[in-house]
């Protein structure tokens, strides 16, 4: 649970705006798409290998 602390003369849009940016910190909602389907060890270990190769081929 994530817990922000209002200071007395911070306006309720600065203390939104800590707490999106902690809850995207937390990486929460990319966790959550990443459970939405299954992959295979196999395919994922394939696509990291594949998005390396890119990385390298195009800013290496």
């Amino acid at each position: 649970m994530l817990i922000i602390n209002v200071k007395e003369e911070e306006s309720i849009d600065r203390a939104l705006k800590r707490y999106k940016r902690k809850f995207r910190n937390t990486k929460l909602i990319q966790e959550l798409r990443r459970r939405k389907h299954f992959v295979k060890p196999s395919v994922e270990r394939r696509n990291e290998l594949l998005n390396a190769e890119y990385r390298l081929k195009n800013f290496g």
